[in-house]
């Protein structure tokens, strides 16, 4: 399992920085498409988004990202929605912190 992000330029070049390969840069009208690609890839684990690019998804991508198993899908940035905890327990099914 591997680690992905997506999302604006300065975003995922922080994560290449630190040896993430896989990465797609997107704009604001590629982004659904490109985080499409990272959920079809059977070799990522964790997608990592920017918060301020999760919240302009569409209803439907938004919908799929909270539902699907794998990967977890973390947004990082100024605010999150839910902890790491919870999409541990939604992604596995099992809490790992008890």
């Amino acid at each position: 399992m591997e680690l992905a992000a997506v999302g604006r330029d300065d975003f995922v070049q922080g994560f290449k920085l630190v040896g993430i390969r896989k990465t797609a840069s997107a704009t604001k009208d590629d982004i659904e498409s490109k985080i499409a690609q990272m959920l079809a890839d059977p070799e990522v684990g964790i997608l990592v988004l920017d918060t301020g690019d999760y919240q302009k998804l569409g209803h439907a991508m938004r919908r799929r990202l909270e539902t699907v198993p794998r990967p977890v899908v973390i947004a990082v940035g100024s605010t999150e929605s839910e902890d790491l905890r919870t999409k541990i327990r939604r992604a596995i099914g099992v809490d790992l912190f008890k």
